[in-house]
């Protein structure tokens, strides 16, 4: 029997580039080879698609971390000659329906939702009045975009202000906290916006949230989305929340599997994860973000079509936690979007 080719994809043009290089390694190396003939391509930060021997081919940066500058040879997507596309590509550029826009036009079966769904919740601004509707909590807050900003900064800092403090500030649609910044009075809205700004030009203001921050990740089981258990990420000191350098430099992390909380209360996050998977369109998988507050309540933060995948990435170790190895993931995945039928309209 002939084996299902893939093309493992990673790098791409946004600011989660090195992050997308450590999941494809993840996958690369996990990969069911008995069934799947992975092919590594690598798309550099200037737009560039390569063929790559092995996660070898990537170069290493001042931080540490992998990234792609050059290939074996530059490749287009429409000469792979591949059964299957699996984007590991978080951010701009491939977690917002772009790069799935373009496997939809190629007729190119891919892992991950599609076009509309990526591209809905990447955009928080738009996921959640969406959320909203479909009876889920979500935090108050406006976005600020950089036009209006520039225009008359004056007023824009009293309609933030007006949400009380602290803050947090972030960029619309970005990823892994990048550009993310706690804002504690007035006198630091201007550097945080500036600081979102740098990512995209629409900044989402939102009250902090005191609580719990919880996790739930969905995969998709022969077209029924299921729950796994709820992880709970605590974050230490000198970090005051879960930024960038807490997340993949410094270890000032430790996730507890299955979170610590009343099986009522979990149950009703696997359920309200679900809701807001269905509620975007989604497809294959999410890691849907929760914040747990003293009082039990449940505030949705946001939904990740294309959460890092390492093999000690939060979406893997709740389905470990909830009874299946990343191995074992990475086949639904690749399977069920094999299955899958294009979604454009016929």
């Amino acid at each position: 029997m002939s084996k299902t080719r893939v093309a493992i994809i990673c790098g791409g043009r946004s600011s989660e580039h090195q992050i997308s290089c450590i999941s494809a390694r993840g996958v690369l190396g996990a990969i069911d080879k008995d069934k799947f003939e992975p092919l590594l391509i690598g798309i550099s930060q200037s737009g560039q698609w390569f063929e790559l021997d092995s996660a070898d081919d990537f170069e290493m940066g001042s931080d540490g971390l992998p990234f792609i500058s050059k290939g074996k040879k530059p490749v287009n997507i429409s000469d792979l000659g591949v059964d299957l596309a699996f984007p590991l590509l978080h951010g701009a550029y491939g977690e917002d329906g772009t790069v799935q826009g373009l496997f939809e036009m190629s007729d190119i079966a891919y892992v991950g939702s599609g076009v509309l769904a990526s591209a809905v919740a990447m955009d928080k601004s738009f996921a959640k009045p969406i959320f909203a509707d479909f009876g889920l909590k979500v935090a108050d807050g406006i976005t600020v975009h950089e036009r209006d900003w520039n225009a008359n900064k004056e007023l824009e800092i009293a309609k933030i202000s007006a949400l009380g403090f602290p803050l947090f500030v972030k960029p619309a649609r970005s990823g892994s906290s990048r550009g993310t910044t706690k804002v504690k009075n007035q006198s630091e809205i201007a550097a945080a916006i500036a600081a979102a700004h740098e990512h995209d030009p629409r900044a989402m203001v939102e009250v902090a949230i005191q609580g719990r921050e919880v996790e739930c990740a969905v995969l998709e089981i022969e077209g029924k989305a299921h729950a796994s258990v709820i992880g709970e990420i605590r974050v230490h000191e000198p970090h005051e929340f879960y930024d960038f350098e807490a997340k993949y430099l410094d270890g000032s992390t430790t996730f507890d599997v299955p979170a610590n909380i009343p099986a009522d209360v979990a149950e009703k996050i696997s359920g309200y994860a679900i809701t807001a998977f269905e509620a975007l369109g989604c497809e294959g998988l999410a890691r849907v973000d929760f914040f747990l507050t003293a009082e039990n309540e449940i505030i949705i933060n946001e939904l990740n079509t294309m959460p890092g995948f390492t093999s000690t990435s939060v979406f893997p170790m709740l389905w470990q936690a909830s009874g299946k190895s990343y191995t074992e993931i990475i086949t639904q995945l690749c399977e069920s979007a094999l299955r899958r039928p294009r979604n454009v309209v016929r």
